[in-house]
């Protein structure tokens, strides 16, 4: 299994980015995915989740209505448009596969079972 991010860099804020994820050595259309961030100091923060049809997704409230979760079956590859960058999103960013034990409606309570992830992109939203 290999995810590799991409597309993070420094943006002030209100600027938007997009981060891909390439997934490669599983069936891509099988699992969920999530994108999760961890900040300077913190610990990590699940950020949006996508089932695997690509119909259904989750977001933590901080960035709904700013970013969108998308993926393309077809062609392995997840992604995280964000719009209106707040220097609070300022993190590393890494996608990951949650395992298929992990239902759909538990995911909000259990977010943090994936069990592959890629080495991050890092977002900076600073002026």
């Amino acid at each position: 299994v290999q995810l590799v991010e991409s597309g993070g860099g420094m943006v002030q804020p209100g600027g938007s980015l997009r981060l891909s994820c390439a997934a490669s050595g599983f069936t891509f259309y099988n699992y969920n995915m999530i994108w999760v961030r961890q900040a300077p100091g913190k610990g990590p923060e699940w950020v949006s989740a996508i089932k695997a049809g690509g119909i259904s997704t989750y977001y933590t409230d901080s960035v709904k209505g700013r970013f969108t979760i998308s993926r393309d079956n077809a062609k392995n590859t997840l992604y995280l448009q964000m719009n209106s960058l707040k220097p609070e999103d300022t993190a590393l960013y890494y996608c990951a596969r949650l395992p298929l034990s992990v239902h759909w409606s538990d995911i909000p309570l259990r977010p943090y079972e994936y069990n592959y992830w890629g080495q991050g992109t890092q977002v900076t939203v600073s002026s």
